[in-house]
């Protein structure tokens, strides 16, 4: 008997889910930083055994959308509601329970299998009766939903709640070869890295203005060679990114490549030029160009 299905994440931003799909994927697939907003697509990271096959799908914190970029990102979102075979819900020890309701009441009326994870519980100070507070608020909130505690940083509860989601899964051959690990591109790893760096290295608004797309992909035996070009929406904004003398872009290049070498265990040619594309966020083209369409 083969088991097989889509377990996708959803949650609001910063509660720690491309962590977690990082975890139970065993690989970087999703960036992981410190900062919300994070991932703006559907990251699937599939996982293989003899007897099952598990597709994990991390996507965008779900937010009210202030322009059209976060209206791709919250479509996302509820599409990850219509076509999972178990939804992991994440939440942690922090957050307002009745945060984005509208999106929770899409959530309290599915059918679907539900596991709500309240993630960061090593960062709880009340201790077992603070945590059962906790559970209790969510219980009313979604009562079909089952609920694990977990901290997906220190990888507690990973494990069984991975056990948990086999035996929710549904019969059915694998959807993809054994030896897949994702569904996406190595052109897509590329500008999520150098995306991740941005986001580590530049302040306020910088890293939600800037898309990275890849130019020129060129593997041979020895070496991957990459142009790619960090796209802003202001001159100002090209100006911060490349940096007095171009210090800071090419700390970016120096902390992307080293990245990209040990994603792809081999050495990378990393070439990076920054382009202005006003209001690139708002425009339906360069999103649809950029990949923002969930259809």
């Amino acid at each position: 008997m083969h088991k097989a299905g889509f377990v996708n994440i959803v949650g609001n931003p910063n509660v720690g889910k491309s962590t977690l799909m990082n975890q139970l994927v065993g690989e970087r697939i999703s960036i992981a930083t410190f900062k919300a907003q994070t991932t703006r697509h559907r990251i699937m990271g599939i996982v293989n055994t003899p007897e099952m096959q598990i597709v994990f799908s991390d996507t965008p914190g779900v937010l009210k959308p202030n322009y059209k970029l976060q209206e791709s990102m919250l479509a996302f979102s509820e599409s990850a509601l219509q076509d999972a075979d178990v939804l992991l819900y994440v939440t942690d020890v922090v957050e307002n329970p009745e945060k984005n309701m509208e999106f929770l009441e899409k959530v309290q009326k599915l059918d679907t299998p539900i596991i709500l994870l309240i993630n960061k519980i090593d960062e709880l100070t009340g201790g077992n009766a603070q945590l059962a507070a906790i559970v209790d608020k969510w219980h009313a909130l979604l009562p079909k939903a089952e609920i694990l505690p977990l901290s997906a940083k220190n990888k507690f509860g990973v494990d069984m709640l991975l056990k948990r989601i086999q035996e929710l899964l549904p019969e059915s051959p694998a959807y993809f070869d054994k030896d897949q690990l994702t569904d996406k591109p190595a052109r897509f790893f590329v500008s999520e890295i150098i995306r991740e760096k941005i986001l580590l290295y530049y302040d306020k608004e910088i890293p939600y203005s800037v898309e990275v797309a890849v130019e020129r992909f060129k593997e041979d035996d020895k070496h991957i060679h990459i142009n790619a070009i960090i796209y802003v929406e202001r001159d100002s904004q090209k100006g911060i990114i490349i940096g007095h003398q171009g210090v800071a872009l090419k700390k970016v290049s120096t902390e992307a490549r080293k990245s990209l070498e040990k994603f792809f265990d081999k050495p990378i040619f990393l070439e990076i030029f920054v382009k202005v594309d006003k209001d690139w966020r708002s425009s339906e083209k360069e999103l649809n160009h950029f990949g923002y369409n969930p259809e």
